[in-house]
């Protein structure tokens, strides 16, 4: 079913209220001031239905100039606008800049209504009707259909109705129900004995009364307590939907026109935002960079900066790269349309549509900023996901983290980002609680750095295999948690870039030469562990026999990577064929005896008691023993 949401635009006092009461018989002026003076400040809203029962909620908006802060916000997530003119006094000012706001916000369905036409003559409204379609071409009112009405007699009320019932039915396009529930608040107020109420169109999803709801850019959290529909309690409403909340755990002072109510966490604050800005043609005044403008989006007003990227000063009828630098945080959505108005004296000047809600800060005149803005703005979804995993460069985003960034919903991004590692844009690094993304420039990049300093590594240490995995780590992603840099390493591997070794990081083609330097400490070593080899060796007090150190500990090392010796402890090992012997002659130990104590190992090997402990200590890790009693005691690993 259609959700239907109709909004009236025009001059102050051409009878944009008096037509929607003709239209409802409701009077949408609801304040004492609004009533004395005979105009509309704050937004009015009723309802009424077509015929085939399709339920269309109307908003009055406010048509007097200084009143123009009220009148955006009323047109964010309107289906069809009634465009006013009255015949007796045709276009005038704000007509004009009502029509630009208009087009500016995206509007496409509009009908043009001529009202007051019982105070002309018939010859006067042609002719008026006439003027009016000349002054309006080459807008969005060019091809509108138009009804000639009179609020007063109810002349052409019916015909009025009829045209947008067809409307409706052939033109409106239904919302998607999908994406995340967002609802700009353009009315708060408190009722006695209710509390906290928010009136809004939805904009996207679903709410359900009993959710637990957030207030951004605030991020005061709250729950929908019961939601109104034209009216009537709901349980839910849907997107295109003018609904009423109640809200709870949350008072008045804590929610203003131009908050946004959505699921908790699932959009995140922003002081900057890419867009395209333009310039009305008609303006009268440039935009220089960092000019200081209102901005007007959804319900929200802000001031900002506007920072031009590819130029010093933006003329009527161009468009350009911007971004807009806010002086108070919000939130937005790649795609909301916006609109900007001279900060003194206010007049609309222009406006356009957001790129990105949450860049970086961008250097002017960079021609990689401004290509990668225009990838933004024709790109898809998935393109601008792909920016920000390459934005994030070594810090690599979750699937939770982008969509909350881009106020989408995991159902939403899932299938962008199994696309985008389809085609190899970006590598999912597995680890508990992800993937997390990383883009496959950045995955590159780093991988030749690695495999630099690994390079750089073997000239200076040729008999050391690798450089170990903290110190990579630290070196190139020290932001990461060890899980997720893992995930990375594995990525690397997968790509043939490098390969590791336990806890060392390798060059993919690593061979150690054994020359006749590695030769000779290699024998040094050997008979460093003696002629029956069960003799435990420490690099402290092994005797170097003249040999560089360092070279020495790398030729101990890679003997260890191949099984020639064991490193049973913290700098101290034994030859692999001792390990390997003992480990036998262990296991028929325990063939006839219950408990091993260390006694027993001495005996059994001829070794020292130090020797004694670091061996059953080894092999408790590698689950040969292990201590059921006393400390010096034995059993076999169950």
């Amino acid at each position: 079913m259609k959700h239907v949401i109709i909004g009236t635009a025009g001059h102050i006092d051409h009878g944009k209220t008096a037509l929607i009461r003709a239209l409802t018989g409701r009077d949408t002026d609801r304040l004492k001031e609004e009533k004395e003076r005979g105009i509309t400040i704050e937004l009015g809203f009723t309802w009424f239905d077509l015929q085939d029962g399709t339920r269309c909620g109307i908003i009055d908006v406010p048509g007097h100039e200084k009143f123009i802060g009220n009148m955006v916000p009323g047109v964010t997530g309107m289906d069809l606008v009634l465009f006013v003119v009255a015949a007796d006094e045709g276009v005038m000012p704000q007509t004009r800049e009502h029509l630009d706001i208009l087009t500016l916000l995206g509007v496409k369905k509009t009908i043009l209504v001529l009202t007051k036409c019982d105070l002309v003559t018939a010859e006067w409204l042609s002719m008026a009707e006439e003027e009016i379609r000349e002054e309006l071409k080459e807008t969005i009112l060019q091809k509108a259909p138009c009804v000639r009405v009179s609020s007063k007699t109810g002349e052409g009320i019916e015909e009025l109705k009829a045209l947008i019932s067809g409307m409706v039915k052939n033109e409106v396009e239904e919302r998607e129900g999908s994406g995340i529930p967002r609802l700009p608040a353009d009315r708060v107020f408190t009722l006695a004995g209710q509390g906290t109420i928010v009136t809004g169109t939805l904009l996207s999803g679903t709410l359900e009364a009993g959710e637990p709801m957030q207030v951004f850019p605030e991020g005061e959290v709250c729950r929908i307590r019961n939601i109104q529909v034209h009216g009537k309690n709901r349980s839910s409403c849907t997107a295109g939907e003018r609904c009423a909340l109640n809200l709870s755990g949350i008072s008045r002072d804590r929610i203003r026109r131009g908050c946004v109510i959505a699921p908790a966490g699932s959009m995140t604050p922003t002081e900057r935002v890419d867009v395209r800005l333009q310039v009305l043609a008609s303006s009268q005044r440039r935009v220089k960079n960092r000019s200081r403008l209102h901005f007007y989006t959804g319900t929200c007003e802000l001031l900002c900066r506007a920072v031009l990227l590819d130029r010093d000063e933006l003329k009527p009828g161009e468009t350009a790269a911007a971004q807009l630098i806010l002086e108070k945080k919000t939130v937005v959505k790649r795609g909301d349309r916006f609109v900007v108005r001279f900060y003194s004296p206010e007049e609309t000047i222009g406006g356009g549509i957001i790129l990105d809600p949450v860049p970086k800060p961008h250097k002017r005149f960079d021609t990689d900023v401004i290509r990668e803005l225009d990838h933004k703005e024709n790109g898809s979804d998935a393109d601008l996901l792909a920016v920000h995993i390459r934005e994030a460069k070594n810090s690599l985003p979750s699937a939770k983290e982008l969509a909350e960034k881009l106020s989408m919903t995991p159902g939403e991004v899932l299938p962008l980002l199994e696309k985008l590692t389809e085609d190899g844009t970006v590598h999912p690094a597995c680890a508990p609680g992800g993937p997390w993304y990383w883009h496959d420039e950045c995955m590159r990049e780093t991988g030749q750095k690695i495999i630099r300093m690994l390079t750089a590594e073997k000239k200076r240490h040729p008999y050391r295999r690798g450089i170990g995995r903290a110190q990579i780590r630290s070196s190139f992603m020290k932001t990461l948690r060890p899980a997720v840099f893992d995930g990375c390493l594995k990525v690397l591997e997968e790509k043939k870039l490098l390969k590791t070794h336990g806890d060392l990081v390798c060059l993919e083609d690593d061979e150690i030469i054994k020359d006749e330097k590695f030769r000779q400490i290699e024998d040094l070593l050997n008979a460093a562990f003696g002629e029956n080899g069960n003799r435990m060796l420490s690099m402290v007090t092994l005797d170097t026999g003249g040999f560089d150190p360092g070279q020495v500990r790398d030729v101990l090392n890679e003997l260890a990577f191949e099984g020639e010796i064991v490193r049973a402890a913290e700098d101290l090992y034994f030859s692999g064929r001792f390990v390997s012997e003992a480990r036998d002659r262990i296991a028929a130990y325990f063939k006839n005896h219950e408990v091993l104590k260390y006694t027993d190992v001495k005996e059994m090997f001829g070794i020292s008691r130090k020797e004694t402990r670091t061996l059953i200590g080894y092999f408790d890790e590698i689950h040969v023993t292990e201590k059921t009693g006393a400390e010096t005691e034995r059993t076999a690993f169950r």
